[in-house]
Parts: C-alpha cells; structure tokens; sequence
C-alpha cells in the first residue's frame, strides 16, 4: 500500500468511527487529515483534499475549534487561516472526554439527581420500581463521572496502569 492510499484509508476509517461514537463524519475526516497532516491546511487544503464544500469546510472546522481539538493559525503576510491538529492521542482521548461529559454525561447527572429527589409511597410497586431504576442509574452515571474525573486529570502511564490492573 503506497502513502497517498494509506492516508485516504485512515481519513475514511476515522470518519466511519467518529460517526459510530455520535460525530459527525465529516468532522472526524477533517480531523483525520488534519491528524496527519504535518502542516497546518487551508480551508481551501481541506476543501480539495475531502472534495466538500466551502460551508461543510468552514462549519466543520468551527465545530472542531469548539471541541478544542483543532487550532486557528495565522502565518505573518498571509490572510489565509490555517488548522492544526494536536497529534498527542492522549490529548485528544482526554479532551473527546471533556467535550462528550459536558455534552452527554452532565445533563444526565443533572436529571437524574432531579428525579432521585422525587418522593412517593415506597411500598407502592411502581415508585418503589421507578426509584429504584433511577437510583441505580444515577449511582452507575456518577461512577462513570468520577472515572472521567480521573482521566481528565491523570497523565497518560498512570491512566492505563490503573486501568490494567482492575482487569488482572
């Protein structure tokens, strides 16, 4: 397999899996290219290389400049606007983390402790039911939470060590 096919194989398979986590295709091969990518690109760079238009370029980047996973650069002289991608996959797992929390998690957590606060008659078969789904749910969600927290704040050889040894 040559480079340029390669590449083109990790920009379609990045974008098939960013589309199964919930993202938008187009968005993860933008931020494909950009990953391996060892230059900032152009709109233009963009728009040529994933064949999509000026606006799906322009939102898209947008769209990834707000999860924070790419940057805006200038180059003096120039007034075009380049992006960059951070290669650091540590980097980029933790901050996916942060945004899909912010996004996901948190308004979860928030409902849930809403409606764990509801008050009923225990021996009644259908509150007794709803609370105790609720309940548990709400303990699962703020275990997740607390291993992000974790995540987000631990260096990269920690993390997976920690991890490794729940599983031995």
């Amino acid at each position: 397999m040559e480079l340029a096919e390669g590449k083109q194989k990790f920009i379609e398979a990045w974008g098939k899996l960013g589309s199964e986590w919930g993202i938008n295709r187009t968005m993860a091969q933008v931020h494909a290219l950009l990953l391996i990518s060892p230059e900032a690109l152009t709109t233009e760079e963009i728009m040529e290389t994933l064949n999509i238009s000026r606006g799906n370029a322009n939102m898209t980047l947008r769209d990834l400049i707000g999860w924070g996973l790419i940057e805006k650069q200038h180059k003096a002289g120039e007034r075009k606007e380049y992006f960059f991608a951070d290669k650091d996959t540590w980097n980029i797992a933790r901050q996916v983390a942060k945004e899909r929390r912010k996004r996901e998690l948190d308004p979860v957590l928030k409902i849930l402790a809403e409606l764990s606060q509801l008050e009923g008659d225990k021996k009644d078969p259908q509150f007794a039911t709803f609370n105790k789904s609720i309940n548990d749910i709400n303990k699962l969600a703020k275990n997740v939470d607390k291993t992000l927290d974790t995540m987000l704040k631990a260096e990269e050889s920690w993390f997976w060590s920690s991890i490794f040894k729940i599983f031995k």
